[in-house]
């Protein structure tokens, strides 16, 4: 008997012959029971902490702009006293995170990195929360992105090594919904708090601890979640894969059917490995090249719309305890989209479900550029919103489930670390287009980006529907 009390000779075959692929395969043929979908609610609970921080940069922004700590824009392009400067420091923190920091998760393993991110990006948050300075708000705001940067890329990974490919889509989909269940809540928070300074303490800062407080329920979350088998058996540790692998089965009630299942390939054969270098080299470049393009463009329409609703319905002339309302009605679209966007998450391939989510991303843009309406301007922002969170699942796992397992989570965290960066320029962009163009020049910014994510993913995304993983 294993030391978790499972019979490790249950379907286990010789641990030594088969190996990773012998796991890959089982993995991929484990059902989609009850016990997979547990392991992806918490590790999306986990994230809603990395959420909660990165949406909380728009909607405290203006608690902030009314602090006298940071204005809503500046005379000069990098103006370090403006929200932009903010929000840029958010993504320069996500940037070093995602580009420097990824391998962590591929050396020390999914588990550990996912709790200790998290819990330096509290630390950071506490006492971000406490400055009385632009700088030093800036300073503790880029070193709690450092550590939201790593913990994204360690979700992604993760759940993409514990769930089979035909249930992966859907995975991200619930992943995308339970993270973003934070958004109204933090919304509700800076609805409620920010025009206020309960026991004169200013809202924005409640806001900030409050979050920070909730972040320690990781501290239980991870009690109830395995390393990836994958990722074990990919550094040597085969047996503790395999061990992970057959309580996996067990509680998912299939190991009985894999015992006599074939082997997808003979066990001799065994993936060559791969390199950090070798992403650079065919038949891996074409990708990171690809991911590069599509993370520079996408965050100018994610985080253009998300970073910026409030001080966006503020320029439209409503005033700032309307525009966090109106704000936290379109919140809602968050946590529910991705739960409708389920129903066809896995029977279309990534790349059109992203193209298809842009076009709609400039259709509503657009409109929300033109409305004055209070009903319609609502309207236009949760359908803004639908499509941002589709198209925030679709990528989330096409980006993983692309690049091969033993640098998994430092190819993502490559390419993913350029949607951080252009995200740190975006918000000096967006906030002198809004002096310069007004609501309309931001949109229009937003429409051209997302051209070229449609026109990329047309050509050269690659089709993974269905594919295992190391195979795509």
């Amino acid at each position: 008997m294993s030391a978790v009390g499972i019979d490790t000779s249950i379907g286990l075959g010789t641990p030594s012959a088969s190996g990773p692929d012998e796991i890959s395969r089982r993995l991929e043929t484990m059902p989609a029971t009850g016990f997979v979908w547990r392991l992806v609610i918490l590790l999306s609970l986990g994230g809603c902490f990395e959420i909660y921080d990165l949406f909380l940069t728009g909607y405290i922004a203006p608690g902030l702009s009314r602090s006298g700590l940071l204005s809503t824009t500046t005379q000069a392009f990098f103006g370090f006293s403006g929200i932009g400067a903010f929000v840029a420091a958010t993504f320069a923190g996500l940037f070093v995170g995602t580009f420097f920091l990824g391998f962590l998760a591929d050396r020390f393993g999914r588990r550990p990195i996912f709790t200790y991110a998290l819990l330096g990006y509290t630390a950071a948050s506490v006492i971000m929360a406490c400055q009385t300075s632009s700088g030093g708000l800036l300073l503790w705001r880029f070193l709690a992105g450092i550590g939201i940067g790593i913990e994204v890329i360690t979700i992604d990974a993760y759940i993409t090594e514990l769930v089979p490919s035909r249930m992966r889509g859907r995975a991200f989909a619930v992943n995308q919904s339970i993270m973003f269940v934070a958004v109204p809540i933090v919304a509700f928070l800076a609805w409620w708090l920010v025009p206020q300074a309960p026991y004169g303490v200013e809202g924005w800062r409640w806001v900030v601890l409050i979050g920070a407080a909730a972040s320690m329920i990781i501290w239980v979350l991870r009690l109830f979640l395995p390393e990836s088998p994958l990722w074990l058996a990919r550094h040597g540790r085969t047996d503790e894969a395999f061990r992970i692998l057959a309580t996996l089965e067990a509680k998912g009630g299939s190991a009985a059917t894999t015992a006599s299942a074939p082997l997808a390939r003979p066990a001799a054969e065994t993936v060559a490995r791969v390199g950090f270098a070798d992403l650079f080299r065919p038949p891996y470049l074409s990708l990171v090249v690809l991911f590069m393009v599509f993370n520079l463009c996408q965050s100018f329409g994610f985080y253009g719309f998300a970073n910026w609703v409030p001080t966006l319905l503020v320029e439209k002339g409503i005033t700032v305890t309307k525009s966090l309302q109106y704000s936290f009605i379109v919140a809602f679209a968050y946590p529910i989209s991705p739960l409708l966007a389920a129903s066809f998450a896995d029977k279309f391939e990534r790349r059109w479900i992203i193209a298809g989510a842009c076009i709609a991303i400039i259709v509503f843009g657009m409109a929300f550029a033109q409305l004055t309406e209070p009903v319609l301007l609502i309207i236009c922002g949760v359908l803004l919103t639908a499509c941002n969170t589709t198209m925030s699942y679709a990528y989330h796992a096409y980006q993983t489930e692309v690049f091969p397992t033993q640098i998994r989570a430092q190819a993502s965290g490559l390419v993913y670390s350029v949607s951080r960066l252009s995200a740190t320029f975006s918000g000096f962009i967006v906030a002198y287009m809004l002096k310069e163009a007004g609501v309309i020049g931001v949109f229009g910014l937003i429409t051209v980006a997302m051209l070229i994510v449609v026109i990329a993913m047309a050509l050269f995304g690659p089709d993974v529907r269905g594919k295992a993983l190391d195979t795509v």
